[in-house]
């Protein structure tokens, strides 16, 4: 089995000091439960934060290190502030509201990103650190969604899986996020992405297609020309203790008392953390509504209501336990009598013998999440339900709702259809309460939290054997090398011609053309190394002239629009261009696009002085992908016999041409700058009419997988930009002693 690094925002162990001491306990969930064993198997190593660790002194510091390298834990130190603004500020104040689509509670100026960038970084650096060849790393939620895309600039070829354990929302909700893209790039850095339902699964594929303009086939996201593997794998808990805690003897002695406090009456028990998402409010409500509704289970009925704190120094937390507080109030109020007080709430974390005998003494569980990844106390009831009775009232909005179909479930906002599910699972006849709950726990047993975890990774494994498999026939992304490989292979060369590609090379790949414009770093890199003596930089794109002019046309280097029709040399102010007025091609070939653009929602015809493109990178792929197809071939019969050519490219069809490609300007560079080293770089079929025109001395690199014959290939345009800024760097340590 190969080492698993496991990466999350918490260790499984957190640090504390009492009187003096340094104490390590175990943290409560079921992740620690799923991946210990995982660990332990692979001898592997877990990286996350391990508490406060501000709080200690320098010799606890240290002491702190050794006792987790025993239990193979690495813990990432994190500062009070950091842990305000990346933790509290940007993971929970803005990126916990959104996944769980509630825009309201989202910050009228939102900050924390740079503490969230740069936490993930450290994050990012510890994997690295710890890597080694055919490792396996994962990594966990909404709290380091960068990491898996900073993992992959410096490990081009790990198998790398990320796992969000909350929802997804529709890419229409993600929109309104500042950094939208940035995330979705950080999680597409890995191999392998997993949801716990396939709902979720959807909605970041969409947000792929729609906010990065990736290419979306079957069940995997196309993201720089990789693919990347997006499924969903619903999480289990540790159904074998919770049966066995169904059936323990303290337990059940536990439940007796609870029954015999109840008397006559009938427990609902309703357990969650006090956060907003999880509707404590509405489901108060609706156990209102019943009451009102139904007067006969003024008395019959009790609702112990357990609701453990959290993240209590929160001010909106602070105010949402207030209001709970006088809403159980006002409910008892109007209805405790002399013998009965209908709801019990306890505000503490419970041990989990206590909940077990919550479980097992309920006749109903009420979990009415508003939103929710998985929600595992719904599994836990049913777990711990040995007798094989009970019912459990389900959201239909929570993730489990996806398995425990024979749950009740119901819309959290309806507090009728709530308050009616409630009086139903009260007035259930035994034998459907027991098909029921049979049904649930075999889905619940079946599927449990050790399986979750193996399944993942075993997807993760097959996923990256794919993914060398690809490599090996040069389809893929695994034989990618490090930047400075191709310095060594420039060596002692200083005299250089370099030509680059824009879209998909020097920027990354986006849902629409016009926001690929170049940042400050692509300015500089392009001015730095075009200011150099020895060193003359052409950038070539499919673009038109007048984008080209207009982003980089201050810059001394090349440029060249429309895959070479028109070019402007270094030093030079005018444009020439290769052809006469506009070809005769585009008279029958433009009415056929344009009417792919007006039938498929999303797509857009652009017409150049030359060319003809049909864009869909942000039409649904479902319908675009097959458009494309058609629209290929009818452009093909259309244009038979004339000298147009019809390409496509990255979620493109592009009608140019034939005889003007970009291996034009490689032969014009080369013969304008005779003597020089010529560097081509480029990432899309293009881009291989250079590669094919460069000589045999030019150093070819092709950006991100497809099938090149280029002799060299880089990871995506971030790695583009670490070579140019190494080339640009003519005096340090990355050339030759003899040429400094």
């Amino acid at each position: 089995m190969p080492r698993l690094i496991l990466a999350s925002n918490r260790l499984p162990v957190a640090a504390r000091v009492e009187r003096g001491e340094l104490v390590l306990a175990p943290t409560a969930g079921g992740l620690a439960t799923g991946l210990l064993g995982l660990q332990a198997r692979s001898s592997g190593i877990w990286i996350g934060w391990p508490g406060e660790t501000w709080r200690l002194t320098p010799a606890q510091r240290r002491e702190l290190a050794d006792r987790l390298a025993e239990r193979n834990t690495i813990g990432v130190d994190l500062s009070a502030n950091e842990v305000a603004r990346y933790y509290e500020e940007f993971s929970n104040g803005i990126l916990w509201p959104l996944l769980h689509y509630d825009l309201e509670r989202l910050p009228h100026d939102p900050g924390g990103w740079e503490a969230y960038e740069r936490v993930n970084r450290r994050f990012a650096e510890a994997i690295v650190r710890e890597y080694r060849p055919g490792d396996q790393i994962w990594v966990h939620d909404y709290q380091l969604m960068l990491v898996p895309g900073m993992v992959r600039q410096e490990l081009p070829g790990a198998a790398i899986g990320f796992f969000l354990h909350v929802p997804f929302p529709s890419s229409e909700l993600f929109r309104v996020l500042r950094w939208r893209g940035e995330l979705l790039a950080g999680i597409l850095g890995a191999t392998l992405v997993g949801f716990h339902t396939a709902s979720y699964a959807y909605h970041f594929r969409r947000a792929a297609a729609n906010l990065l303009g990736c290419e979306i086939r079957g069940e995997r996201v196309i993201f720089n020309g990789r693919p990347i593997a997006v499924g969903d794998f619903p999480m289990g808990i540790d159904a074998e203790a919770f049966d066995g805690l169904g059936q323990n003897r303290k337990v059940l002695g536990e439940v007796n008392r609870l029954q015999r406090a109840a008397g006559d009456a009938r427990l609902v028990v309703s357990i969650d953390r006090l956060d907003y998402t999880k509707g404590i409010p509405r489901r108060l409500l609706a156990f209102e509504r019943a009451l009102e509704r139904y007067p006969s289970l003024r008395e019959t009925v009790r609702l112990i209501m357990v609701a453990a704190p959290s993240r209590e120094n929160v001010g909106a937390y602070r105010e949402y336990r207030r209001s709970v507080d006088e809403l159980v109030g006002r409910i008892n109020g109007r209805y405790t009598t002399l013998g009965t007080t209908p709801i019990h709430y306890i505000s503490r974390t419970l041990p989990r013998e206590r909940l077990a005998a919550l479980y097992r003494a309920a006749s109903v569980a009420m979990i009415t999440p508003l939103r929710d990844g998985m929600n595992l106390v719904a599994k836990e009831y049913v777990a711990t339900r040995a007798d094989e009775d009970g019912v459990l009232v389900l959201s239909e909005l929570a993730g489990a709702a996806a398995e425990l179909s024979s749950a009740l479930l119901v819309n959290p906002y309806d507090l009728d259809e709530v308050a009616e599910n409630l009086r139903r699972a009260l007035q259930m006849p035994a034998a459907e309460r027991r098909e029921r709950m049979r049904t649930l726990r075999g889905q619940v047993l079946a599927h449990d939290v050790h399986r979750w975890a193996d399944d993942f990774v075993r997807a993760l494994s097959a996923e990256h054997r794919r993914a060398v498999r690809l490599a090996r026939r040069g389809l893929g992304f695994e034989d990618a090398v490090r930047p400075d490989e191709i310095v060594a292979a420039i060596g002692e060369a200083r005299r250089l011609a370099i030509v680059l590609d824009y879209d998909g090379t020097l920027v990354p790949l986006v849902a629409r053309p016009e926001d690929a414009r170049p940042d400050e770093e692509v300015i500089r890199l392009l001015s730095t190394l075009g200011g150099l003596p020895d060193v003359a930089v052409h950038v070539v794109s499919g673009r038109r002239r007048s984008e080209l002019e207009a982003w980089l046309g201050g810059l001394p280097i090349g440029l060249h629009a429309e895959h070479g029709l028109a070019s402007r040399f270094i030093g030079r102010k005018r444009w020439r261009r290769r052809l006469d007025g506009p070809p005769a091609w585009v008279q029958p070939a433009r009415p056929v696009m344009e009417r792919y653009a007006r039938e498929i929602p999303g797509s857009h015809l652009e017409e150049k002085e030359a060319a003809l493109v049909w864009h869909y990178r942000t039409a649904d792929s479902r319908i675009a992908e097959p458009a494309a197809e058609r629209l290929r071939a009818e452009l093909e019969d259309a244009l038979d016999g004339s000298d147009a050519r019809v390409t496509p490219g990255s979620r493109i069809v592009e009608v140019r041409q034939a005889g003007v490609d970009k291996g034009i300007v490689v032969g014009a560079v080369e013969a304008a700058h005779a003597g020089r080293r010529l560097v081509v770089v480029g990432d899309d079929t293009t881009d291989e009419d250079m590669f094919a025109a460069a000589p045999e001395t030019a150093i070819t690199v092709r950006v991100g997988p497809g099938r090149t014959v280029a002799r060299y290939r880089l990871g995506g345009p971030d790695q583009v930009r670490a070579l140019l800024g190494l080339l640009a760097r003519r005096d340090d340590e990355s050339w030759p002693a003899s040429e400094r």
